[in-house]
């Protein structure tokens, strides 16, 4: 099993900027990939961006790139999401995700899931 919580969000005015924390614990060597999902209320669960967890390599939502930017610590077993230029149009529950099978663009390819964190952004 693998344990997962993500912590930063809040209620930020468009054009600023948070960073969303995700804690890794459990069998974290089993990870394949990691990533942060959002999810809008009507609306299905997306992918943000997914980090590998061996080779580092990042995939993001065409969307989002170049706003948001995913990491990982090491030492920390935390994975983060910046996101600067906020829109209003990404406010969501944002979710952080480890998946133990190859393939990080749907939300079924991952076993555990946080609890996810509300981000607020107004106008």
């Amino acid at each position: 099993q693998v344990q997962l919580g993500e912590s930063g969000g809040g209620f930020v005015q468009a054009w600023g900027s948070l960073r969303l924390s995700c804690a890794s614990s459990g069998r974290t060597f089993s990870i394949y990939a990691i990533a942060w999902f959002r999810q809008a209320p009507g609306d299905e669960r997306k992918l943000v961006a997914a980090i590998n967890w061996s080779t580092y390599s990042t995939y993001y939502a065409d969307s989002l790139k170049g706003r948001f930017t995913i990491s990982r610590s090491i030492a920390q077993n935390t994975m983060y999401l910046q996101m600067n230029s906020l829109k209003p149009e990404d406010t969501a529950v944002y979710y952080c995700a480890a998946g133990q099978k190859s393939g990080v663009l749907w939300a079924v390819q991952y076993d555990f899931w946080g609890q996810g964190t509300q981000v607020t952004v107004s106008s």
